[in-house]
């Protein structure tokens, strides 16, 4: 283990700030304690031009060897890996696991529609959502779907809950989760949920709602700076005239899309968008977007700051974003190339992620053995201290990533969480023999596995390993 070489300064977390809202008791205390001096430095992710933290600080990165591999693409790729599954990676090696997440057909969820009418309750929802991550044997459709739910994101609140709009959306992102941009595109604008929520559904060819087709350029497809604000109106025009269904068309389970209304929409003289002039319709419109450089370099983006790296190289984007764009933007082949990638397994991306609040959460009660409904409730009534409310994001742009997530608020929030799910577990706690090993490949920092040698029992053992820095990485 590396400690020659000193991170850049940054604010830490407050030992105090931990230790004095922290869990109490021994076990619980060390685990706090792991959190002082440059604990959060070791979560900071890399900025543009700074080495990255792998193989500097506390650890080095194991990535050489192919069960490194294996347990990073698990990581990273679904929520964690039990022994039974690891043991099937491994025996399959790292290349044969990555084509069979991605060619394995998702399995759907159990239904879910609310009462007869379709009205939604949204604390049974997550939970709902929540328990199948857990018990999906097809974990990898469930972190597309977590993906996607962040970056097409809407919000319960402004949809509502008299219909089912929000958990169709759920369904559909599963469902296109690997298809190609285009067709997800279509899907994701003429969506009930997403017509609500940014405003499409009242837009008109004669008052058009410029909501939807801003977000659709800035956060969606192709990032700020590469449209004008003439740009963003004429793309409302051509994208109006949509409805949400009618209401006889609505059953709970069964999603449907918008329908497109001809008398609103937009009737007046072709018109310039991005360059070209021409009469605009949704089709052409999202044609139009695909056909711009910055889309593809745009969504690569977000895919590997999600899965591989904070700052991604700029060659390293337009590598696969070339390679996206010639597959017709193929989803499931950007996946592949992004796992199968020489930077995935580098030294540089190790550990230079950090789990989002779901994916830690989901992650532990996994390594735990841990699914019932009370023990997923425990998950859901820690969420909102640790930053992310499933259908609730913040704003249009999602939820922030990796050193977003960590502060001396949410770092008490995980390790409160963590001994209250212990509390849950009791006498069926699996060992702790190999917990550090399982999900931490381990690889310790000095102050970690000094506590661990110091730990007497499997309770105090599985709080030190799930409440660690290392385990708030991917």
């Amino acid at each position: 283990m590396s400690t020659a070489e000193r991170l850049p300064q940054r604010p830490a977390v407050s030992r105090r700030a931990v230790l004095g809202a922290a869990v109490v008791g021994g076990a619980g205390v060390a685990a706090a304690r792991l959190w002082g001096g440059a604990a959060l430095d070791r979560l900071a992710p890399a900025r543009a031009g700074q080495a990255n933290l792998a193989g500097r600080g506390d650890w080095n990165s194991p990535l050489g060897g192919e069960s490194a591999q294996v347990a990073q693409l698990l990581r990273r790729a679904t929520f964690g890996a039990g022994p039974a599954e690891l043991e099937k990676a491994l025996s399959d090696g790292f290349s044969k696991t990555v084509d069979r997440l991605i060619e394995t057909k998702y399995a759907p969820p159990p239904a879910f529609g609310g009462d007869a009418a379709g009205r939604l309750n949204v604390g049974q929802l997550q939970q709902w959502w929540v328990t199948h991550m857990l018990t999906s044997p097809t974990p990898f459709a469930e972190r597309m779907t977590l993906f996607w739910h962040g970056h097409f994101t809407s919000d319960f609140r402004k949809v509502g809950l008299q219909t089912p709009f929000i958990y169709w959306q759920n369904l559909t992102w599963r469902d296109m989760a690997l298809g190609d941009l285009r067709t997800m595109l279509k899907r994701v604008t003429t969506d009930p949920a997403m017509l609500r929520y940014l405003d499409l559904a009242t837009s008109t060819g004669a008052s058009p709602n410029e909501n939807y087709s801003r977000e659709l350029m800035e956060l969606f497809t192709m990032g700020p700076g590469n449209y004008t604000e003439d740009d963003v109106r004429a793309a409302a025009k051509g994208l109006a005239g949509w409805v949400e269904p009618r209401p006889a068309a609505i059953t709970p389970d069964q999603p449907v899309a918008g329908t497109f209304a001809p008398q609103r929409a937009y009737k007046g003289a072709a018109f310039k968008y991005l360059g070209k002039t021409a009469q605009w319709n949704t089709d052409s419109v999202l044609d139009q977007i695909l056909a711009q450089t910055a889309t593809a370099p745009f969504v690569v983006t977000k895919v590997l700051q999600n899965f591989v790296m904070p700052a991604p190289s700029k060659d390293y984007v337009n590598r696969l974003a070339a390679g996206f764009k010639s597959s017709k933007y193929d989803v499931k082949t950007l996946m592949r190339e992004v796992f199968k990638s020489p930077e995935f397994v580098s030294a540089t991306a190790y550990r230079s992620l950090v789990k989002s609040p779901t994916e830690f959460m989901v992650h532990a009660l996994r390594a735990l053995g841990a699914q019932s409904a009370a023990q997923v409730r425990l998950a859901l009534a820690a969420a909102p201290n640790l930053g992310q409310v499933l259908f609730d994001p913040p704003d249009v742009g999602g939820w922030p990533n990796n050193e977003a997530w960590i502060s001396s608020n949410t770092v008490v929030g995980r390790v409160n969480f963590v001994s209250s799910l212990l509390d849950s577990v009791k006498a069926a706690l699996p060992s702790a023999k190999d917990a550090h090993r399982q999900h931490l490949d381990g690889v310790l920092s000095p102050q970690t596995a000094a506590a661990l040698n110091q730990a007497t029992d499997d309770h105090n053992r599985w709080l030190l390993v799930l409440a660690s820095p290392e385990f708030q990485l991917k």
